[in-house]
């Protein structure tokens, strides 16, 4: 090489020739020289020969190929290392000798959410007679269950051990497949959720009824699968969401998404469970009246919206923040958990009942330790007491308990250096210590992916439930809210239908408007106040208000009207605003709003109003305006406003507003032409209404204007 040639790689090193000395990269831009190409690992390079090329390619794959063997080997001997340590495990319920109860039958009931329908099928049990673990409402027991497949009745080789329950006092049957169904619709829209891809997946835990059918009366029991790990509860039915773990937000978006991907027709709270495998869910539904009496309606819904803040996995699955106030947002954020209380209203709210065993009460300083523990929820239980899965439990039990993909151990976090074994009960009755040393076994799951439960038709019932929501599918913000309702009204009016009717229809129908009305509440009865405080929120009460008020709710646009024109209201009644121009236009507006609905209340004030002038703001006086009020005043007596009330008439009396109408047409003003021929026929009316209201001096007075008026009548036309 030239020494001018050198002058231009002043980088130049000198070292020992080597395999990339004599290769020539495309990049360096030299397109003289010919040499062969040849492509490795994705970079286009020219040797001198081919046969350098193909050699350097030889020997990379053989090492390409010494590594995926040595990996693959890795894998089969992990693998090996596992079934080796599931095969030396011993069914830790052994001690109680289940194998020597005698054997019963049952039917098992278990729900498909899809098709709505249950599938019974028949077990073979052995239940110990002595419950091992009792809360104040349900007691548990140890069984094992013999797997269908099962050819030689092995208890200890092919049975798995579970859990069944049932209350302590006597509950009408249908409880127990309520239950069932709850949780069986909640793992239904867990899979919707699973189906959009969050960071982590989720999943409930099967639930399924078993009837001991050779008992006496044919008593009932939940059977479900123990959860192995640490038991937290993620937030409630009535507002308490755990704030303080980052990683925890998959529970709350559960609760946003399945409000939205609903229509707002319900929400799963109360989530909890170990890890992301959840159990004892509940569902807020708009009636209130399905899922038991822990469904709290929309109010449960305001109490989960109030102390909840969107986090990155509802902005990633696209969900909508709700409205909240900015010192209720101010308050959220700077509080880890927006509330104290944990319980679950109307279902969870018991006395924990908790009796130590034999080998508690000889270290009781450690179980009154353990039980205080707050990260403790439902029922915990000693592995002394309820032990962990067999061996067998690696093999298919049968075709109907395959575990759903569930990998738990992945997701299962420990507190310090032990590992807490929780079954779902209703309140903690053992605890104990499980030291590392302990064998850790990934729990069995009564999926319903089973042959047993889904039909052939199961895609297409998924698809249909998919497609359905699809189209139910609705955003938390008002915004959006108000902007739906504006579309539906334009289609209405587009296909021709009565005008009148859908102006008295924009009001009422929004679960979104009744949440926000129920949140206004709330902090009228200092739901949301600290106990250390005067009163409540007015400015977060009022946001909400106008905010249920702008959704269309009725009850919200006429309180909101009232308060704003400083009448009498019911809600939030010390609630004041400034008396301006501003304001009263606002309360008009709204007043407007509640009179279209068909409020006689309303359409009353409007009339008088725009009759006298009073309370109405910035607008002028209309007696044209004030007709047409007192005229659908007067109708509104014969029908009923838009969510079904049917307003007194105490206060303005039918007859009243027909004798006023009667003297506007005598006199005449205010855009209003005189016309005697009217005035005489509501002044007649008024005369018969009044009559039929026993108020006979009234009536008199009536009929001698409306004379008056046919005597001028006759006049004109002589």
């Amino acid at each position: 090489m030239a020494t001018a040639e050198i002058s231009h790689h002043e980088d130049l090193v000198l070292e020992p020739i080597s395999f990339t000395d004599i290769k020539w990269n495309v990049s360096n831009g030299d397109e003289a020289h010919d040499f062969p190409e040849v492509h490795l690992d994705g970079t286009q390079v020219k040797y001198f020969s081919a046969a350098m090329g193909m050699s350097s390619k030889r020997k990379r794959e053989a090492s390409l190929s010494s590594s995926a063997a040595s990996n693959k080997q890795t894998v089969q001997n992990n693998w090996r290392h596992a079934l080796m340590k599931a095969r030396s495990h011993t069914d830790p319920w052994e001690k109680f000798h289940l194998e020597h109860y005698p054997t019963e039958n049952a039917n098992r009931h278990r729900y498909n959410a899809l098709q709505k329908e249950w599938v019974v099928d028949q077990v073979n049990v052995k239940v110990q007679t002595e419950s091992f673990a009792h809360g104040a409402m349900r007691e548990c027991y140890r069984i094992k269950k013999l797997s269908n497949f099962s050819h030689n009745q092995d208890w200890r080789r092919d049975s798995n051990n579970a859990v069944i329950k049932r209350f302590l006092q006597p509950v009408d049957r249908q409880t127990y497949f309520d239950e069932v169904k709850l949780q069986m619709d909640a793992k239904l829209w867990g899979e919707e959720f699973n189906r959009h891809h969050p960071p982590k997946q989720i999943d409930f835990f099967q639930m399924a009824v078993l009837e001991f059918v050779d008992r006496p009366d044919r008593p009932l029991y939940h059977i479900e699968n123990f959860i192995e790990g640490n038991y937290v509860k993620y937030n409630s039915n009535s507002g308490f969401v755990l704030g303080d773990d980052a990683h925890r937000h998959t529970p709350q978006a559960l609760s946003h998404f399945t409000f939205e991907r609903s229509g707002h027709e319900l929400m799963v709270v109360d989530i909890q469970g170990v890890g992301d495998l959840y159990t004892d869910p509940q569902i807020h539904t708009v009636s209130g009246t399905e899922y038991g009496d822990g469904n709290l309606g929309t109010r449960g819904m305001a109490l989960f919206f109030h102390s909840h803040i969107c986090n990155s996995i509802c902005t990633n699955l696209g969900l909508t923040p709700f409205d909240l106030a900015p010192s209720e947002i101010a308050l959220l954020t700077a509080n880890s958990s927006a509330s104290n209380d944990v319980g679950t209203v109307s279902r969870g709210t018991e006395e924990i009942v908790v009796l130590p065993s034999q080998y508690q009460r000889t270290h009781l300083h450690e179980f009154l330790r353990m039980r205080s523990s707050s990260s403790i929820g439902s029922c915990a239980s000693l592995t002394d007491s309820i032990g962990e899965w067999t061996a067998n439990d690696i093999v298919e039990d049968d075709g109907n308990d395959s575990d759903g993909g569930i990998q738990l151990r992945s997701r299962l976090s420990s507190i310090g250096k032990n590992s807490i074994y929780v079954t779902s009960c209703d309140s903690p009755n053992h605890i104990e210590n499980s030291s590392d040393s302990v064998p850790r076994r990934r729990p069995r799951l009564f999926s319903e992916s089973s042959s047993a439960s889904v039909t052939n038709n199961d895609e297409a019932d998924r698809a249909a439930f998919r497609q359905s929501i699809d189209k139910k599918n609705r955003p938390s913000g008002v915004l959006a809210e108000i902007e739906a309702r504006k579309k539906l009204w334009d289609a209405e009016e587009e296909d021709g239908e009565d005008c009148d009717e859908i102006r008295k229809q924009r009001t009422g129908g929004s679960v979104l408007g009744q949440i926000h009305l129920d949140m206004a509440k709330y902090h009228e009865m200092q739901r949301f106040t600290k106990p250390d405080s005067t009163g409540y929120d007015h400015e977060a009460a009022f946001y909400h208000l106008r905010h249920a008020a702008d959704c269309g709710n009725l009850e919200a646009i006429i309180t909101t009207a009232r308060i704003a024109l400083h009448l009498p209201h019911d809600v939030l009644p010390d609630l004041d605003l400034e008396e301006t121009d501003k304001n009263i236009d606002m309360g008009v507006d709204y007043m407007r709003m509640a009179a279209i609905a068909g409020d006689r209340a309303a359409l009353v004030y409007l009339a008088k109003a725009y009759d006298t002038g009073k309370g109405l703001g910035s607008r002028p006086i209309s007696w044209t305006e004030a007709v047409h009020w007192y005229t659908e005043a007067i109708e509104a007596v014969k029908t009923s406003d838009e969510e079904g009330n049917y307003d007194g008439t105490m206060d303005d009396p039918t007859y009243q507003l027909l004798g006023r109408l009667g003297e506007m047409y005598r006199d005449g003003g205010h855009g209003l032409e005189s016309d005697p021929a009217k005035a005489a026929e509501y002044l007649s009316s008024a005369a018969d209404s009044a009559m039929a209201a026993m108020k006979g001096r009234l009536a008199n007075k009536y009929y001698a204007l409306a004379e008056e008026m046919n005597a001028l009548i006759d006049n004109d036309e002589n």
